[in-house]
């Protein structure tokens, strides 16, 4: 369940090689790569909300990708989640050490490798105008979705919380006034089934409804080592069902009323750990690594349950338009996993543990017993197309989180606690936020337009650790905490400004400047308190509030007659008392701590050309470098090894420089002065390829989608072992369509690329790894 330097003379020459081989026609992920072709193989405008209103993205000052069509079908198939859209998209990484529960996003570097169910992200997930901030809801399904959004940068103006490194926005598809749907089921490799479908349609002159539904599984496809026999297919299978319905009721002709509702349910198993698949001193995966087997003593299952109910109110009342969004997400969850990636512990007969040293053992649950969150917006828009428009509002959030941690003794408890469970913590958050906002446009000349926004924040936190008959510490833990309280608050104001200038008739120029701010966090990572801990010392950390200055300048360009579509852009940010998750070390902890400063900047550049008809052809590039700007700032490192064996040996090759060395029991201290953020890759590139033939009254078409991404670091200290030097996944569909029906063959990760996704450093060289190849068949319709 757990996860956890390029000067800066380099940035103009990474502009530069990226223009070189863009203007050469390089193929690397895509602006919209699916737009519908029109105009004899020209390219059709793509329309986007990243500004609260419909727009051509090639007039939208910002940074954005959109995924739709055939890519998102694509990179979909065979049951992915949203861990899919990873590096599909220029400077976005999505990455996860629960599976398909709990997704942790990251753009332009920035992200959160926290592990815990009250975590917060700097990188906000939007469904349908609502934003999704725990966790679990993060992960609800990709499935009848118009479009997905990728909006780089601080958006701290129009949507305000906790967005200071982007937003990853799903619009889904609207009821429609005719009678249309679809429907597509697949069949795979390890029984995999994936279908989905939606039905839309008018009911009555004043109503139009949609229902869509998703249903996936998979078989387990894992198997179970241990001394006592194999458990054939025990790990990596799934179940998962999700509904949508929305209602469109229209009373007049100027007031829109949408009414949603959604579900989800997911059973399966959790992250598989894999014990010691890296070597000490060596990078990669070792011989140890099979994908297919493994040998945990540990439980491992993993139950999600999500619901929402929302309102969106649109009042047209002429010169302006008056829109609420109201909605309430509820759910619970729970996921165990064995933490250690083995089975028994060194103390024990050389043939009782494994695979290599597993000093000693760790399974541990976090659950969600109970999830609410309300959200509430109000927003005038003015209508028409005056020199001047504008957008004001208020925005309210309310959540209520319930969590609870247990540790088991996977070798049997001395103290006999009932059912394995030796440690359980109670914590409870509360939250509460809300924001004034306001954002203005002026159209000075026919060719420049000036943008200013302005958002007003204030956010509340408290957090308790309950110690009630419910929590459990065996006696070496026992200590005199009794209930801890933590509550942080904060206020504060983003705010953007852009100027856009039309050069001629197919590109745009534009320059951003935008302020954006994360909220004060809590961290109670406190299954291992201290024996002598007193209040102020029970592991309870608290991350300071973060604020972001962001400075980014592109163009955006329409070529060949219609046929192309170029956009680049650059940046340069500071972030200010960074929010940072240190995990790991010598008790597996997770602390929050502040850097002083982390210094960002790069480049994204996006390619769509239809060179003849029949052909689409997309390309996408970033180049990310960050940098941990804080002298004093330092962390633990990876845990001591079996003390009487590796006496004094950190359990990796540190690469930093080390403050405090690693003593018995105790990992190193090192500090992370210039170093590199997790998950952050310097390069992410991706392309796609579509060619069709005509046949009869279809077509025949092959599609290709590729991804990289290059080295990652999983930790914020860095190692020789705890990294992946590259990725690269790609997929190919071949199949024959018409306007009513498509039939296809598909394989995802073609090349069968095997690459650690994240590691766990505490006790062992644990690690967990990408999706392995998948194939299969797939046949849709549509009406």
């Amino acid at each position: 369940m757990f996860v956890r330097k390029l000067a800066m003379r380099h940035f103009p020459s990474a502009i530069a090689i990226s223009v070189a081989l863009a203007s050469a026609g390089w193929v690397a992920p895509a602006v919209a790569q699916d737009a519908p072709a029109v105009d004899q193989g020209g390219l059709g405008e793509i329309i986007v909300t990243a500004q609260r209103r419909e727009e051509n993205l090639q007039d939208v000052p910002i940074s954005i990708t959109t995924v739709s069509g055939d890519k998102l079908d694509a990179i979909g198939a065979g049951g992915q989640d949203v861990r899919a859209l990873s590096a599909r998209v220029p400077s976005l990484v999505v990455e996860s050490s629960f599976g398909r529960t709990f997704p942790r996003f990251y753009i332009r570097g920035l992200g959160n490798t926290d592990f815990d169910f009250n975590a917060s992200q700097p990188v906000s997930l939007v469904y349908d105008d609502v934003v999704l901030e725990n966790p679990i809801l993060k992960g609800f399904p990709v499935f009848d979705v118009d479009r997905v959004e990728v909006l780089r940068g601080p958006q701290g103006t129009l949507f305000g919380r906790n967005t200071p490194a982007g937003i990853v926005k799903f619009d889904s598809a609207k009821p429609t006034d005719y009678l249309s749907g679809y429907g597509r089921v697949s069949y795979g490799r390890f029984n995999a089934v994936n279908a989905q479908g939606a039905v839309s349609g008018p009911l009555g002159d004043k109503v139009d409804v949609r229902l869509s539904a998703l249903y996936q599984r998979q078989d387990d496809y894992v198997d179970n080592v241990l001394p006592g026999g194999t458990q054939e297919n025990a790990l990596e299978g799934f179940d998962e069902f999700a509904l949508r319905f929305q209602g469109l009721v229209k009373p007049t002709d100027n007031l829109d009323i949408l009414l949603t509702g959604q579900l989800r349910r997911l059973n399966g198993t959790a992250r598989v750990f894999r014990a010691n698949v890296f070597t000490r001193g060596e990078k990669g995966l070792n011989e140890n690594f099979d994908r297919f087997r493994v040998s945990t003593d540990g439980q491992n299952e993993q139950r999600v349950r999500t619901g929402n109910a929302s309102a969106r109110i649109t009042w047209d009342l002429g010169p302006v338009s008056l829109i609420s969004v109201s909605s309430l997400w509820k759910g619970h969850a729970t996921s165990v996993g064995d933490v250690d990636g083995g089975f028994g512990a060194n103390f024990l007969p050389p043939n009782l543990y494994g695979p290599g040293e597993i000093p000693f053992t760790a399974e541990t649950r976090d659950s969600v017993p109970h999830l609410s969150q309300f959200t509430q917006e109000i927003r005038i828009a003015s209508n028409g197309n005056t020199p001047v428009s504008y957008q004001a509002g208020f925005f309210y959030f309310d959540e209520d989180l319930d969590i609870v941690s247990e540790n088991y003794s996977t070798l049997g408890d001395p103290l006999n606690a009932p059912g394995g469970v030796n440690i359980v913590v109670s914590q409870m958050q509360r939250s509460k936020a809300y924001g004034l906002f306001g954002s203005l446009t002026w159209q000075a000349t026919d060719q420049l337009s000036i943008t200013g926004g302005i958002r007003y924040n204030d956010d509340k936190r408290r957090y308790e650790v309950v110690r009630s008959h419910d929590s459990q510490f065996p006696v070496f833990l026992q200590n005199p905490l009794g209930t801890v309280n933590r509550r942080v608050s904060d206020n504060n104001v983003t705010w953007d400004a852009n100027v856009t200038y039309a050069a001629t008739d197919d590109i745009n120029l534009y320059a951003r400047v935008a302020r954006g701010y994360r909220a004060p966090s809590i961290q109670g990572r406190i299954l291992f308190p201290p024996a002598t801990a007193t209040p102020l010392e029970s592991g309870v950390t608290i991350g300071d509030s973060e604020t972001i200055t962001s400075y980014e300048a592109g163009l955006k360009s329409t070529l060949l007659d219609g046929r192309a579509r170029f956009n680049l852009s650059g940046f340069l940010y500071d972030l200010n008392d960074a929010q940072l998750t240190a995990v790991g070390g010598g008790v597996n902890a997770n602390r929050l701590i502040n850097a002083k400063n982390v210094r960002g900047y790069g480049i994204e550049a996006d390619l769509e050309l239809a060179p003849v008809d029949g052909m689409l052809l997309t390309a996408g590039l970033s180049y990310n470098h960050t940098e941990i700007r804080d002298p004093n700032l330092t962390t633990a490192a990876c845990g001591a090894t079996r003390v009487d064996t590796f006496p004094n040996v950190s359990l990796c090759t540190i690469l930093d420089p080390i403050v405090t060395p690693a003593a018995p029991f105790a990992p190193a201290i090192v500090n992370i002065d210039g170093n590199s953020l997790p998950q952050a890759p310097r390069w992410i590139a991706n392309w796609t390829a579509k060619y069709g033939v005509p046949m009869g009254d279809g077509e025949l078409y092959v599609f290709t989608d590729w991804s990289y991404r290059s080295k990652i670091n999983f930790f914020l200290y860095e190692s020789v072992e705890f990294q992946d030097g590259h990725q690269l996944e790609g997929g190919v569909r071949v199949g024959y369509k018409t306007d009513s029906f498509d039939v296809a063959a598909f394989v995802r990760n073609l090349t069968n690329d095997k690459s650690a996704v994240g590691a766990i450093d505490f006790n062992n060289l644990t690690g967990f790894v990408n999706e392995p190849r998948i194939w299969g068949v797939e046949a849709g319709f549509k009406f």
